[in-house]
């Protein structure tokens, strides 16, 4: 693009182009028009990341370009998440590809893989990861990123997440490490009995009561069976955490992302189960948002 300044009969420039776009989202009440116009206008242009933005706000907005970047807003603004628009999603250190059968990994969730990896002695160790639910992989491909002699298992109920799963593990170099099965817990844990050093998940919990009042991008994007926890949330939590503190090894830990105000509830059911006596990971915004407790041996 050249950088030279627009004339008025001019194409607009980048930076014209931009303060449009996040006029519109704010109109559509986006909760971040700013980032979202950045983060779309980054993929039309084919630029690394938005940051490469800064320095061509003045350039004008390539032929074409305007056209493909009005597409994606319209589909912002009717509410589809940018995740969803790009394809993909930044989690931990990777970019995972999503799909209609996967939730869109978040940054709480990053919360669970902060917990699991701050109690670990030894990284370089050769633990075994299971995720129970594993959706995109998020989980057990963060952690096997940052463990490099791990070796983990993802299981999910959906052949589509799986297939997603694999995918992002292909595509990160962490095939020849990752394992993904397409079974529901109990089956999947038949399968790959363990013993593990370390279980973690992020279950559905929200109450299926207030799966209609989400916010737009989450209720009409995210799969229903990743979200709906039943009529308290905890539901799955209880089939959850039982079978997998029965494959724990000695010293193994079991981490588990919450929703707001259900630590305590998840607390107990852990405590029930015979692990030690659980410890609460706040995330970044001060909300208990992950239940971790070890096996003791």
């Amino acid at each position: 693009m050249s950088s030279r300044p627009a004339s008025s009969d001019a194409a607009p420039t980048l930076g014209q182009a931009l303060s449009d776009v996040v006029r519109r989202l704010t109109e559509a009440g986006v909760p971040e028009p700013r980032l979202d116009a950045r983060l779309l206008a980054a993929h039309v242009l084919g630029l690394p990341s938005p940051g490469a933005l800064s320095v061509r706000m003045g350039d004008p907005v390539p032929e074409g370009a305007d056209c493909a970047l009005a597409a994606l807003v319209a589909r912002r603004a009717a509410r589809e998440p940018v995740g969803r628009i790009l394809g993909r999603r930044g989690f931990w250190t990777l970019d995972l590809a999503l799909g209609p059968d996967t939730l869109e990994p978040r940054p709480d969730t990053e919360t669970v893989v902060t917990a699991v990896l701050d109690r670990l002695p030894d990284r370089g160790a050769p633990l075994t990861l299971l995720d129970l639910g594993t959706g995109t992989g998020a989980i057990v491909l963060a952690l096997l990123a940052d463990l490099p002699r791990a070796r983990g298992i993802g299981v999910d109920i959906a052949p589509g997440a799986v297939a997603v799963a694999e995918d992002n593990a292909r595509r990160h170099g962490l095939a020849d490490r990752a394992r993904f099965l397409c079974a529901d817990w109990a089956d999947g844990l038949a399968e790959a009995p363990g013993p593990f050093d370390v279980i973690a998940s992020n279950p559905p919990y929200i109450e299926t009561a207030a799966l209609d009042t989400l916010d737009p991008e989450v209720r009409g994007h995210d799969p229903r069976g990743a979200l709906d926890g039943g009529a308290d949330g905890l539901a799955a939590y209880r089939t959850l955490i039982p079978l997998a503190a029965a494959r724990l090894g000695p010293g193994g830990w079991l981490a588990l992302e919450v929703g707001a105000g259900q630590a305590a509830a998840v607390s107990a059911l852990v405590a029930a189960a015979g692990l030690g006596a659980p410890a609460l990971v706040r995330d970044l915004a001060g909300i208990d948002r992950c239940v971790i407790a070890r096996r003791d041996g």
